[in-house]
């Protein structure tokens, strides 16, 4: 059975390697923002007493498109020969977002968000920038 375990995820591994590029720090920062806004937004339901199966179900679909958009954006790259400049601006830009969506989570339950995850907003927005406009500056 640990076999078969270790198989189905080193397929799902070459999979999202292939489509994401290498697997490397970003797309791993990026797998744990939209986990962890997943599940705060799992505690957030619970505690605001409003969880309910297909609630939950409906919240992992637009994780799943980001990773689509993502693979998109690595296509992209490959076919106009940039190295993830368009993936990694595409990367910040939902970094950025679940990172909100993660701190309103908590803010919801009542939380106090330190003032240095604010401040990290606004660093992944203007990272997003400026690969965007490295993305515009190879193109020309």
């Amino acid at each position: 059975m640990d076999a078969l375990v270790e198989f189905g995820f080193s397929i799902i591994s070459t999979f999202f390697g292939y489509l994401l590029a290498e697997v490397d720090l970003l797309v791993k920062v990026l797998l744990c923002f939209i986990l962890a806004d997943y599940i705060s937004g799992l505690l957030a339901s619970f505690y605001l007493g409003k969880s309910n199966t297909q609630l939950s179900f409906k919240e992992i679909t637009p994780k799943i498109a980001i990773l689509i958009i993502v693979a998109i954006a690595h296509q992209i790259d490959l076919i106009l020969g940039m190295h993830n400049t368009m993936r990694d601006a595409v990367i910040f830009f939902y970094l950025t977002n679940e990172l909100i969506d993660i701190l309103e989570n908590f803010v919801q339950m009542g939380m106090k968000v330190p003032d240095i995850l604010k401040n990290f907003i606004a660093l992944f927005d203007s990272k997003s920038k400026k690969e965007d406009e490295k993305s515009d500056e190879k193109k020309d």
